[in-house]
């Protein structure tokens, strides 16, 4: 233990005491200083170390070493003087030496301290965890983020093995190999997926000083990665959808300058986007100001502003609306039509219209409900003459649904998107008909329109003209529709040039021609041009099966119609309407079940007999069969005489199959063409069989 005396207590004595007071083979007999409030002498008796004014008491007690801090050099040379031989005294000059040592000492602490602290914080601060450790394998950096993802405390690991603290590091494994480890996934214990990079350190002689790990939670990477997928997959569509759009599109932004256009716009303008993009908004303009620049300066939209655009000087009308990103103004954004466009577009639209107004063909053959045999047939003959362009003969009784087949065959034909002109020759005025079937020129008479007008015939030329009650038609009129049926054209009222047209022509009729040509109502070449395909309707009484499927059709039309729920009919009324015959056919059939429905209580479901109009069951005129007499053929060559057997032989087998066509055909040992050749032959085709 060395005995030492410090001499002078101001600033450097003060400094070598605090220095020296800590070092445990140093024992300080004693602070000497002339003045008693020095900061030494201060310091001196906090520490429990004699003082004084005076060191002269103390130069001959057993002192090994004197610190001279006076800066006196009287002091120093009475101090030499007066020491014993084996005391060391120090004199101030060295003791200024060792103070400046010791202040450059802690000033470059304190720059240590300082450059760890901000080390510390930078290390602390970043986003990204760092575990580094030394050659030996010790930890001796583990920063915030570390400490987040790993969910270990620093103090807990810092001066351990990195192998024993870290599970699943690799980091002993670099420090061996010193082969670096980049963009590695690994999981943590705690299920954490992160992406590391660990990289070792090297020294200035190139050896392996340690290993630094730095890694990330690779839930914020991914997320980002998808985030960027995104909003690329979000600008791909969005540009995917402004490109295929028919309407032009042009932006600019807040400035005024062309940010975007596509395709339709350069169609359109003729400009493309080298014209236009960084461009200012007027660059395209022919005539008028530019809407964008308004809008900009307004902030508010503007709708159907006419403009021209373009070195072609296009005719457009603009729509612009300002982008506003919260409350922000980004720029405008216009959609342009090109009226031209729209011009064509009406007048397409105008034409499409006077064909919808003429194609009236509102049936198909999928419309006409017909499940027995005699039905069956006419829906497969009207099937057939739909391929053909042949002109069809409808026959049958009021209300078997010959204008149904009429629409059904237009609609199965290749006319089927051409017009289909309906005409009721008996609900047109004589004086009327020749001029609205064949038309007229201007001036044919009073009252006509100027310039003329075009006849159905015309106006039905490409497609098909549906002529109902054919058989009503004067002799005059007669000849004139044959002529139109034998030359394919038509001379207007009071015109003398012919129009050629290409119709395909529907009659239909529930006259008995035959008879009205041997009574000299119709003419025969006439009968002969529209019998070339004659399809025969039969009347309801002659196919009682399909009225159960007919009268169900009948209900869900109805129940539509008229708000009613009926669900059925009772067997009971299927059985009277089974026995009734029917005289108005289907029409009369919808007619009844219509009133019955009409009548019948919202809760009530099924339509009962007692919900049915009366119907009188007519007599059939099967049981008033010719007799056969002797004399019954008197007067008949033996043509007419085996005719009118044949008839009569006909008409008693349908009496006996209740007029079942297809039974009777089987009974007489034809086919069900041959019968009903024969019945139109007879002229049985419109009476009850």
């Amino acid at each position: 233990m060395h005995k030492l005396l410090i001499v002078g207590a101001g600033k450097g004595g003060t400094t070598l005491l605090q220095m020296l007071s800590h070092m445990e083979r140093m024992n300080i007999v004693a602070v000497i200083d002339a003045r008693e409030d020095a900061p030494g002498i201060r310091l001196a008796r906090s520490l429990g170390i004699e003082v004084g004014t005076d060191f002269r008491p103390y130069l001959s007690s057993d002192i090994d070493v004197i610190l001279e801090a006076t800066g006196d050099p009287a002091a120093y040379e009475e101090i030499l003087r007066l020491k014993q031989e084996k005391t060391v005294l120090i004199p101030g000059t060295f003791t200024a030496i060792i103070m400046k040592l010791i202040r450059e000492r802690d000033e470059l602490i304190a720059a240590l301290t300082q450059n760890h602290r901000e080390r510390e914080i930078m290390l602390n601060s970043t986003h990204d965890a760092i575990i580094a450790v030394n050659r030996q394998g010790i930890i001796t950096l583990f920063n915030k983020a570390a400490e987040r993802l790993m969910g270990i405390g620093a103090e807990e690991v810092l001066g351990t093995p990195v192998a024993e603290r870290i599970p699943n590091t690799r980091l002993h494994i670099v420090l061996e190999t010193g082969q670096p480890e980049l963009n590695q996934e690994q999981i943590l214990p705690n299920q954490t997926r992160i992406i590391t990079n660990r990289v070792p350190v090297r020294d200035e002689h190139g050896e392996v000083a340690g290993v630094v790990a730095i890694f990330r939670d690779i839930t914020d990477i991914m997320a980002l990665a998808e985030e960027v997928t995104d909003l690329k997959e979000l600008k791909s569509m969005l540009q995917a959808i402004i490109d295929s759009s028919d309407e032009a599109i042009s932006v600019v932004d807040a400035k005024g300058n062309g940010l975007l256009i596509n395709p339709a716009y350069t169609r359109i303008t003729g400009l493309t986007r080298e014209d236009v993009i960084g461009k200012p908004a007027t660059v395209d303009i022919s005539e008028g100001d530019s809407m964008h620049m308004q809008v900009l300066q307004t902030k508010k939209p503007v709708r159907g502003v006419h403009m021209k655009l373009g070195s072609k000087r296009k005719d457009v009308v603009v729509n612009v609306a300002p982008v506003m990103v919260d409350g922000e103004l980004k720029g405008s954004v216009g959609v342009i039509h090109d009226v031209t466009e729209i011009k064509r577009l009406t007048e397409e639209l105008e034409k499409a219209h006077r064909i919808i107004r003429k194609l009236e063909a509102k049936y198909s053959f999928a419309d006409i409900i017909g499940f027995s045999d005699p039905m069956k047939a006419a829906l497969e003959q009207a099937q057939s003459a739909a391929q053909t362009p042949a002109t069809v003969l409808l026959r049958g009784e009021s209300g078997t649904g010959k204008e149904l087949f009429a629409h059904a065959i237009h609609n199965a034909s290749s006319r089927r998107y051409k017009q289909f002109v309906r005409v009721n020759c008996a609900a047109i005025s004589e004086s009327l008909l020749e001029s609205e079937l064949f038309g007229y020129e201007e001036g044919a008479f009073t009252g006509a329109k100027r310039g003329g007008k075009r006849g159905l015939f015309e106006e039905a030329s490409g497609g098909t003209i549906f002529l109902d009650e054919i058989g009503e038609l004067s002799m005059s009129m007669q000849v004139k529709l044959l002529r139109v049926l034998q030359e394919r054209e038509v001379v207007r009222v009071g015109g003398t040039k012919p129009v050629e047209i290409d119709v395909r022509v529907i009659a239909a009729t529930h006259v008995n021609l035959e008879s009205a040509i041997q009574s000299g109502r119709f003419r025969e070449d006439l009968y002969y041009r529209l019998h070339v395909v004659p399809i025969y309707i039969p009347p309801l009484r002659q196919r009682l099966e399909d009225i159960h499927p007919l009268a169900l059709h009948l209900i869900r039309k109805y129940n539509q119609e008229y708000g009613r729920n009926v669900e059925g009919i009772a067997e009971g009324t299927l059985q009277l309407l089974y026995a009734y015959d029917w005289p108005g056919n289907v029409r009369e059939l919808e007619n009844v079940l219509g009133r019955a429905m009409i009548l019948k209580r919202l809760s009530e479901r099924v339509i009962q007999p007692e919900d049915l109009p009366p119907l009188e069951r007519k007599s059939s005129r099967m049981a008033s069969l010719p007799s056969e007499t002797p004399s019954a053929g008197a007067g008949k060559t033996l043509k007419e005489a085996m005719d009118e057997a044949e008839r009569v032989h006909i008409l008693r087998e349908l009496a006996a199959v209740k007029g079942n066509r297809t039974l009777a055909a089987k009974r007489l040992g034809i086919s069900i063409r041959s019968l009903y050749y024969k019945l139109d032959k007879y002229g049985l085709s419109d009476e009850q069989s």
